[in-house]
């Protein structure tokens, strides 16, 4: 009997992140994660969470409706968010600081006659397709502190920041605890690596199973593929255009002014974008999406839809993968 082959993903995907990390069977996991990224160990590391309805509802009409990624609560009350961003909208930290604010304040934060010493710490755990800040770390912490004092206001506020574009690989062995996630995220790493990686930290080894289990299922990788499609739409429209755009724009219209100059680069950049592909990124990324496809073997005329191919580069491609094999 012929085993089914296992079609290419990209962890970082955010249906398949939720369906391995919010699911009550493996807390463990997700725990695991937590205390890693956050370097506990011993009598600091968390022992228990919570999983938690995960959408705010406004108290006023006009206020902003949301809802976080995985939301829990640890065994010492702390709040914990964790959310995979896959778009890269330019407001991250805005973005980040209204999620972190709205589960301090809301989720039962503080009930009416409690005094403010009740409110319990809230910490958010972002975890990003693409570089956000200036740091060569792929992991960063940021909390509410006096540098000239040397002094931490309080342990209420955290926010933590796992950046996948800054993974850079080792063996394995030598990889810290929160380096063995950032490689899992990534998905760099060949069969063997994986192994070493599984056996380095069991709760890895069974989040790459449950990652494996979610693309088995023609259901959920259809839709792991659609979303795929949105993000490298997104990607090569909205990011290659703006920045790009912005960068040439405002570089060849120092001269003829800034507002002349921004608006040509981004028309620029948007056509460089789509010539381009953005980065090898893009490319890469949209023949993993053709090749996962065609293993499952989707009709070439959806496979042209989804991935934005034309149907004629479909048949040549498909053709092509037929011979190598």
């Amino acid at each position: 009997m012929t085993m089914k082959k296992i079609p290419p993903y990209n962890p970082t995907n955010d249906l398949i992140f939720k369906f391995v990390f919010g699911r009550e069977e493996r807390k463990h996991v997700t725990l695991t994660f937590i205390n890693d990224m956050l370097g506990r160990t011993g009598k600091d590391a968390f022992v228990d969470l919570s999983f938690r309805n995960a959408e705010f509802v406004p108290t006023t009409e006009d206020e902003k409706q949301g809802r976080l990624d995985i939301f829990g609560v640890l065994d010492d009350q702390t709040r914990v968010d964790l959310e995979m961003q896959v778009f890269n909208h330019m407001n991250m930290e805005k973005r980040s600081l209204f999620y972190w604010s709205q589960m301090y304040l809301h989720f039962e934060g503080l009930k009416s006659g409690d005094d403010y010493l009740a409110m319990k710490p809230a910490i958010a755990l972002n975890i990003l397709r693409y570089a956000f800040l200036p740091q060569d770390e792929p992991f960063s912490r940021y909390v509410v502190y006096d540098p000239a004092a040397h002094h931490r206001l309080s342990d209420d506020f955290e926010m933590d920041f796992l950046e996948i574009p800054k993974y850079k690989n080792k063996p394995v062995k030598e990889m810290t605890r929160m380096e063995r996630w950032l490689a899992y995220f990534a998905n760099k790493l060949d069969a063997l690596g994986k192994e070493e990686l599984a056996m380095a930290t069991p709760e890895i080894g069974e989040a790459i199973e449950a990652s494996d289990k979610f693309v088995m299922d023609e259901m959920e990788y259809r839709k792991y593929l659609q979303r795929e499609s949105a993000i490298w739409d997104y990607n090569t429209d909205m990011r290659g255009s703006r920045q790009q755009g912005y960068n040439e724009g405002y570089g060849k219209g120092v001269n003829e002014g800034v507002e002349k100059g921004y608006n040509k680069g981004v028309k620029e950049g948007y056509n460089k974008g789509h010539d381009e592909g953005v980065n090898e990124g893009v490319e890469k990324n949209s023949r993993e999406m053709v090749d996962g496809m065609l293993a499952e073997k989707f009709p070439l005329s959806q496979i042209a839809k989804i991935s934005k191919w034309p149907l004629e580069k479909v048949e040549a491609y498909a053709k092509e993968r037929h011979h190598e094999q």
